[in-house]
């Protein structure tokens, strides 16, 4: 079901500078992070202690936590949970610590089960991807001739949506070590797949320099779907919501086929697009590293409840092209080990529905094992550096800086801001940079009100430095209350 999607939204690794990145991996993380608003800013440890109440322990930093696939399967089988046995070790530590072993020594190891990986495409000749690359069985390779009539002529390894044709390489990496992730075999090199036995769909959406359109990658949904995969990898993502990308992965939801997206890379206080679809839709993931603690770039849960969970994502060893292997960290690591463990349950429940998946997925995750207590004792809380970060990039000054929050009253503000403008000429052309999910590639989309018809016009209040700036006003302000409701102060509302 291919469609026109009249957005200028486009994804791209340029301008990496950015003070808006929405990245879900990372190649890089030196100092990347100090613009971003996390929870870390906002209090001062002390003695006074706080229990909170979460349905499911849903916590507003890592959800439902770190994902089980020994429970998860367990219960997709419906068995008891698996007893454990020794950890693969080495490069497979994120294997370890999902409990993939567990799933794989009760026979669960992915056969049967598709995973599509929509990305810059993937490797198919990798010497631990080539056994595990799905083909369409339908098609006569080089015959020139669209043999299965699905309106893509000669896709035996799948189609891609940058350039039109059935060329699914991978010219730049990330595709490739999402796949490894999900579905390196099981032999004595390089890296063990979460579901080594499951099927890689190469659907490439974005070109060599990690770009590409939220037409494309809609289109490469609907592919997908239409063509026969169980499961969707999205290692990408952005700031702002899509009605094209919705209705795709919508689309999906309701075909049967479980969707898998990146939270991203902001360090921000919610996921990015398509991830934060997980409130009705698909699963959303953040990344933590071998000790489980949530990375400092990974955007967090956020207070409204989503199917939110955490997956290894700092120093993922995998595959990527000519038979090489490299370590990555970023959400979009993190994404394709939850996307096996689902190619895991389906592969032990093939009759499980996506909301079904969701459920498990979420039920058995790391917070439900969890007590939910913490010690916290708010002193004050000082903004001046988050607004002075969030000016950074923009043509605004701020004085009077001084923000002062204290825990009597945490609505009241001394010495308010005042916003004066430098440049009366907004560049509406400018674009907020997106990622991908790796520190260094991203997501540009222009920032505009509707997605689909973006407007450039000066007078756009959510176009341009302009946009930029209120956005993350608007995002120090959303955790402000947030922190409100967690100390129990009224804000006079329900």
């Amino acid at each position: 079901m291919p469609i026109n999607d009249t957005s200028k939204a486009l994804l791209s690794h340029n301008g990496l500078n950015s003070q808006l990145l929405s990245s879900a991996d990372s190649f890089d993380n030196k100092n990347q992070y100090n613009s971003y608003l996390s929870s870390s800013s906002y209090y001062q440890p002390s003695n006074a202690k706080i229990t909170t109440a979460t349905t499911k322990n849903y916590s507003s930093t890592t959800g439902y936590g770190l994902v089980n696939a020994a429970a998860a399967v367990a219960k997709a089988a419906g068995k008891n949970t698996f007893a454990d046995v020794p950890n693969s070790g080495g490069n497979n530590w994120g294997a370890d610590l999902v409990n993939a072993p567990e799933a794989w020594n009760n026979g669960y190891t992915g056969k049967g089960v598709v995973v599509a990986v929509i990305d810059t495409g993937v490797d198919y000749n990798h010497e631990d991807l080539k056994n595990n690359i799905w083909t369409n069985t339908k098609e006569i390779a080089g015959n020139g001739i669209d043999d299965d009539g699905n309106g893509y002529v000669d896709d035996v390894r799948g189609w891609n949506f940058v350039n039109n044709n059935n060329n699914t390489l991978d010219q730049n990496g990330h595709g490739t070590h999402v796949s490894g992730t999900i579905a390196g075999e099981k032999n004595n090199y390089g890296v063990t797949g979460i579901a080594y036995n499951a099927k890689i769909m190469p659907v490439k959406v974005l070109n060599e320099s990690g770009s590409g359109s939220y037409n494309a990658i809609a289109n490469g949904i609907y592919y997908a779907v239409n063509n026969g995969a169980n499961v969707i990898n999205l290692s990408l993502g952005g700031n702002f919501s899509n009605r094209t990308l919705q209705n795709a992965v919508e689309y999906a939801n309701s075909k049967g086929v479980v969707v898998v997206m990146a939270a991203g890379n902001d360090g921000g206080s919610q996921p990015n697009y398509p991830a934060r679809y997980a409130k009705n839709t698909g699963i959303a993931v953040g990344a933590v590293d071998r000790n489980n603690n949530l990375a400092n770039f990974s955007n967090r849960s956020g207070t409204n409840e989503l199917a939110y969970v955490t997956a290894p994502g700092v120093d993922v060893y995998s595959t990527v092209p000519n038979n090489q292997y490299a370590s990555y960290s970023g959400t979009s690591m993190a994404t394709p080990h939850v996307a096996g463990v689902v190619a895991l349950m389906l592969s032990a429940n093939r009759s499980l529905t996506p909301t079904q998946v969701r459920q498990i997925i979420t039920d058995t995750a790391g917070n439900n094992t969890q007590a939910a207590t913490a010690s916290f004792q708010i002193d004050s809380i000082s903004t001046s550096s988050i607004v002075k970060s969030a000016l950074a990039s923009s043509n605004y000054q701020i004085s009077a800086t001084n923000f002062s929050v204290d825990h009597h009253s945490v609505s009241e503000i001394t010495s308010p801001a005042k916003i004066t403008h430098q440049n009366n000429a907004i560049n509406s052309a400018t674009s907020l940079q997106l990622h991908y999910y790796n520190d260094n590639i991203g997501i540009k989309s222009y920032n505009s009100t509707d997605e689909e018809t973006p407007n450039n016009s000066p007078t756009n209040g959510n176009n341009g430095q302009l946009g930029k700036f209120l956005e993350q006003l608007d995002q120090i302000q959303k955790q402000l209350e947030e922190y409100r409701r967690f100390l129990g102060f009224s804000n006079g509302k329900n």
